[in-house]
């Protein structure tokens, strides 16, 4: 698997197929991900390790190992590490187009909005 390093940690993906992507995502402590949609693929996350807070609509959610959580296309939604270990999930994208400019980053802690 190859590995896509971010600011807030790295991502790599275990699939990429015609009818889904999947990825496993690991978040570092403190580290958040944009506030982001996506207009053509849903999501599901489950959660590996680690504890979070997910932002998905105006909802905060908290995650722990064993959670789960689906983001509809075109929900707003962000994860942030809350805890004092990397967060690791499993991402499962479904939908017609999986390529990483289906992202629209509306709030970036990094400069990437």
């Amino acid at each position: 698997m190859k590995r896509d390093d971010r600011p807030w940690g790295y991502f790599e993906v275990v699939a990429d197929l015609p009818e889904c992507k999947v990825k496993r995502i690991v978040v570092h402590p403190g580290g958040r991900l944009s506030l982001q949609r996506h207009r053509r693929r849903d999501e599901h996350w489950f959660v590996v390790c680690g504890s979070a807070v997910a932002r998905v609509g105006d909802r905060d959610i908290a995650l722990g190992k064993g959670g789960s959580l689906d983001i509809p296309r075109t929900f707003l939604h962000r994860v942030e590490n809350t805890g004092g270990e990397d967060f690791v999930f499993v991402e499962v994208q479904t939908g017609d187009y999986f390529g990483e400019d289906d992202i629209e980053r509306v709030e970036d802690d990094y400069g990437r909005a």
